[in-house]
């Protein structure tokens, strides 16, 4: 059985999905995109992404795009320094001199999400992209689906891939299986032109990232290539705290607010980053799946990323996993003793799960440690290890 002559519907216009299209359309594949967004132009938010050698590199490499994914990466981006809560300084990338490679299980370059989605964009053919439509509903028709979308369009797919991310609306229709919350809540935040707003802080980031750690709380930084810092607080709070708190997190003032008070054992310097107008935040509580999650697959809807194995991003695993799920999926899909559509899926998701357990496993053993009343030693000890 072969999937050529049938309609390949992607729900999710991510690196996951985008990564899954351009692999797919090199081996002939009919694939849209569907993509809520209005457009291409809307405002990437979020950290930067680092690449993995075996995940994330390894599905680039099969799309045939390394070598253009090269030309965009940003250098030294992934230069770390690791703080106290006070901003003292205990170990910086920086004043590592051995010459950066770019291959091997070191090389972990970092990207910023915008140029990233532009060249997995630009690989696909013309059409493959359909913006403005934001997901609404699935109804079984003959051996596939209709699709809904909000802006009143219908399309017709053999088969569906959710590639919609963490909050995916398309999950329930594969598995019930709730996330389980892990104890812990992000604020994510963005300054625009960090050098100004920030200037002290984006001294400090110096280019790359920055983790600070105390007193069972943490604060990301990180650098990005069109002047924005980005910045996520962790703190150890209540599933329902974002509801509970009281807090408008579209007033910045109440946020500030907060963070004065839920950060009053931490230095001043910190507070740099409430002190602009020229910001974005949101509250993130985090999630994960059960590590021993599993369903019943089907021949005409899978799932990918986020939305298979939502994880806390303590470990950098989130955007990789995606995108070896696409290589995996797209591997199964094509392979030449391809009995059925069913049977492909369901050795995709097989893997998947499995590997999926292990890495959420690892995040969230990296969550707790840096949250814990010895974290500064925990990941000093780490990269002295590691260098």
């Amino acid at each position: 059985m072969s999937l050529k002559n049938k309609k390949i519907a992607i729900i999710g216009g991510g690196p996951g999905g985008l990564t899954l299209a351009r692999l797919l359309q090199m081996k002939g594949y009919q694939v849209k995109v569907y993509e809520r967004d209005k457009d291409q132009n809307v405002r990437q938010q979020g950290a930067t992404l680092d690449l993995h050698e075996e995940s994330g590199l390894k599905a680039l490499h099969a799309a045939s795009l390394l070598s253009e994914f090269k030309k965009h990466y940003r250098p030294d981006a992934d230069k770390l320094r690791l703080t106290d809560h006070n901003a003292v300084v205990y170990f910086d990338d920086h004043m590592n001199e051995t010459p950066a490679v770019e291959s091997g299980i070191s090389f972990r370059p970092e990207i910023d999400r915008g140029p990233f989605r532009d060249l997995l964009i630009a690989s696909l053919e013309g059409d493959t992209l359909v913006w403005n439509s934001k997901f609404v509903s699935l109804q079984t028709k003959e051996n596939g689906w209709d699709i809904y979308f909000d802006n009143g369009s219908i399309v017709y797919a053999d088969l569906v891939i959710a590639a919609d991310g963490a909050n995916s609306k398309l999950r329930k229709y594969l598995t019930h299986i709730a996330p389980v919350y892990s104890g812990l809540t992000i604020v994510e935040g963005t300054i625009y032109n960090a050098a100004t707003n920030v200037p002290e802080l984006w001294k400090l980031v110096k280019g790359g990232k920055v983790f600070a750690l105390g007193l069972e709380k943490s604060i990301i930084l990180s650098a990005k290539g069109d002047g924005s810092l980005s910045f996520y607080t962790g703190t150890k709070e209540t599933e329902d705290w974002v509801k509970t708190s009281g807090i408008n997190f579209e007033n910045k003032r109440e946020i500030y607010d907060w963070f004065k008070e839920r950060f009053a054992d931490w230095g001043y310097e910190w507070h740099e980053l409430f002190e602009s107008d020229e910001s974005y935040f949101v509250p993130r509580p985090q999630y994960h799946f059960p590590l021993d999650q599993q369903w019943e697959s089907l021949p005409n809807l899978t799932i990918l990323g986020d939305a298979a194995h939502r994880m806390p991003p303590y470990a950098g695993e989130g955007v990789n996993m995606a995108m070896l799920d696409a290589f995996e999926l797209a591997e199964q899909l094509t392979a030449n003793d391809f009995s059925n559509i069913k049977t492909a899926i369901s050795n995709y998701e097989k893997t998947m799960c499995q590997r999926a357990a292990k890495i959420t496993e690892v995040t969230l053993q990296s969550m707790e440690n840096m949250h814990s009343k010895e974290a500064l030693k925990l990941l000093l000890d780490t990269f002295r290890h590691i260098h």
